[in-house]
């Protein structure tokens, strides 16, 4: 059972998100919050053994915003996990919140299913990012002046586009493909893929077709190292 808790201003949205995580069987929301300063209060109150695995927390709130809330919580309790769920794609919160260490980020109108997915592998390990956030990251810090590079966008990775922005690239990838990525540095065949995920060895190799070509990489060896230098190297997600 992944113990969830909800951070957000608006009651009406925190009762929303009971009412949608409610008949997911692994999911159970626990508590709720309507900023980070009450958040954090609620979480030193709990035993270690009933806090929550996911936090869904808001951007903007009064009193404590997500940001100085995401930081404050994975610094004082490192094994929750904080999803960013927010109205907003500003790329300003978007590096901010993932630098303060928050696991994901997605935008409010993420279809239920997609959201009740995220917050399953945030809860594993892997990381979330919305559709078009990581081009929308390039794109404003080359406009800023932040990004120097001329490349065209469209000939360049997912994963060249985070770096770019300063930020994890394998974020960029599905969570299968994170999941798949992860396997393949641990030194697992296809087969051994297949059978540990309960999916065909042609379905393991769409993965891995894809995962190479979204990270810029040309095989399973240098996908391997790419993961090791990645998870020793970055923290942004």
């Amino acid at each position: 059972m992944i113990r969830v808790f909800l951070v957000d201003d608006q009651a009406l949205i925190r009762r929303g998100l009971r009412s949608l995580l409610k008949p997911e069987p692994d999911l159970l929301v626990m508590g709720e919050a309507e900023h980070g300063e009450f958040a954090l209060a609620a979480l030193n109150s709990l035993d270690p053994m009933d806090r929550p695995d996911v936090i869904l927390m808001d951007i903007r709130m009064p009193v404590m915003d997500g940001v100085a809330a995401t930081g404050a919580i994975v610094s004082a309790f490192p094994s929750i996990r904080v999803l960013i769920l927010t109205t907003f794609d500003d790329t300003e919160y978007v590096t901010r919140a993932l630098q303060a260490g928050a696991s994901g980020y997605l935008l409010k109108d993420t279809p239920a299913e997609e959201l009740v997915q995220a917050i399953q592998w945030v809860n594993k390990g892997y990381t979330q990012l919305s559709p078009g956030l990581a081009q929308k990251l390039v794109q404003d810090s080359r406009a800023s002046g932040i990004v120097e590079s001329e490349k065209p966008l469209s000939e360049m990775p997912l994963s060249e586009m985070l770096i770019e922005s300063g930020l994890n690239p394998i974020a960029v990838l599905t969570p299968r493909e994170q999941e798949v990525l992860q396997l393949i540095a641990s030194g697992s065949s296809n087969r051994e893929i297949a059978q540990t995920l309960y999916i065909s060895e042609k379905t393991v190799k769409n993965h891995i077709t894809n995962l190479l070509m979204g990270l810029g990489l040309r095989d399973r060896t240098q996908a391997a190292i790419y993961y090791h230098e990645q998870v020793s190297g970055l923290k942004a997600l």
